[in-house]
């Protein structure tokens, strides 16, 4: 009888340790989830900064760089 109850005892706190353990993974799993769309968006965001157009116009609206003219330029030659 002693052993029935214990063996009912460990299947009834088996089953809690793995239902504990199935809501842990799906709260991790919806972690990897989210975080997985963010860099997708950071990468987007990455690549969409850093195209040419892009730094063109920030290189000539907040540093106020233009292309030289040309007596400006000066050529090293080695």
């Amino acid at each position: 009888m002693l052993t029935i109850l214990a063996t009912g005892v460990g299947i009834v706190w088996s089953k809690h340790q793995s239902r504990k353990l199935f809501v842990e993974l799906q709260g991790l799993q919806k972690v990897r989830d989210d975080l997985d769309i963010e860099w997708n968006q950071l990468q987007l965001e990455q690549s969409t900064l850093a195209t040419e157009s892009v730094i063109d116009q920030a290189a000539r609206t907040r540093l106020d760089m233009g292309i030289p003219a040309p007596e400006a330029v000066i050529y090293v030659i080695r």
